[in-house]
């Protein structure tokens, strides 16, 4: 497994497991969760995708048991979380409305939250989940900053940002952020066309793709795309899903996906997608499907 690197200090497993539905698997038990990133860390897949607001704010303490049960797994792991989204539920059910906060004081308790729910003195990698249409960005910088400066932090990115948004935030920084988590998939195409991916391939930014499988419509339906996945992934002996990933491991600005699943089986053949090399040709086959029509 290829490792990414992103800024200076730190460095991803070119697919990462996202945590995004942990806390809603049938066993939640520490064992359960130790065999799925043991399953990862089988295929160099280090990197772990997560955020407070993950389970109704409880997916972060499932990780964190299986931590406190196996402390040694910290070690081989790279840990990435978000924060800024307060809904009402879990911890936040007193809130009024579903909301973003990005001051300083609601980003260092989530990172305090985050850390004793995952049982861990640092996280590698902590993103702004959502821009902040009230967000002031000298605050915000100032924070992730601090948290940096404090070690609590390794380094900081955002999710679902902008450009303009990013470049709001990083000009009140001093430290670089370093990526970007943005929806990429065969049945979201949007980023490739709508100055997004362009602006952080341009500045070397690597970019995390959530949602690789269209939130796994792409596993069932029978889209144009999936059928022409299915016919490359029957020629390199692999599933649909491969396909659909190596789609996005293709393209030359260094796309990390972030593949989220409970299932052991395909937990165990997410490494699957490194088997499949797609051309030009095969790779606009792919997105002319998504498309839905000839490129221009």
């Amino acid at each position: 497994m290829d490792r990414v690197k992103l800024g200076t200090e730190l460095e991803l497993s070119r697919i990462v497991y996202g945590m995004w539905r942990l806390a809603e698997a049938e066993d939640t038990s520490a064992n359960h969760v130790i065999a799925k990133i043991e399953a990862c860390l089988d295929q160099g897949i280090t990197s772990f995708d997560q955020a407070d607001i993950y389970g109704d704010y409880g997916a972060e303490e499932v990780l964190g048991n299986a931590l406190r049960a196996n402390p040694g797994l910290r070690n081989r792991m790279e840990i990435v979380t978000k924060c800024g989204i307060v809904a009402p539920c879990g911890r936040y059910s007193g809130a009024k409305v579903k909301h973003y906060d990005t001051s300083r004081a609601h980003i260092e308790a989530s990172v305090e939250h985050s850390l004793r729910l995952m049982a861990t003195d640092h996280i590698d990698l902590l993103l702004i989940h959502r821009p902040d249409p009230f967000m002031d960005h000298h605050e915000t910088g100032a924070a992730l900053d601090g948290l940096v400066a404090s070690g609590k932090v390794g380094s900081v990115g955002v999710s679902n940002f902008r450009p303009w948004d990013w470049s709001l935030l990083q000009s009140a920084m001093k430290t670089p952020l370093v990526t970007n988590q943005i929806e990429i998939s065969l049945s979201e195409i949007t980023s490739f066309s709508n100055g997004d991916l362009a602006y952080h391939q341009q500045h070397g930014h690597p970019v995390m793709a959530w949602s690789p499988l269209g939130g796994g419509t792409l596993m069932t339906g029978q889209s144009k795309a999936a059928q022409i996945a299915d016919q490359i992934a029957a020629e390199a002996g692999v599933d649909r899903a491969a396909v659909a990933v190596a789609f996005l491991l293709a393209h030359p600005a260094g796309i990390l996906p972030v593949m989220g699943t409970n299932n052991p089986d395909r937990i165990a053949r997410i490494s699957d997608a490194l088997k499949v090399t797609l051309d030009r040709e095969n790779w606009f086959r792919l997105y002319e499907a998504a498309l839905g029509k000839e490129v221009p």
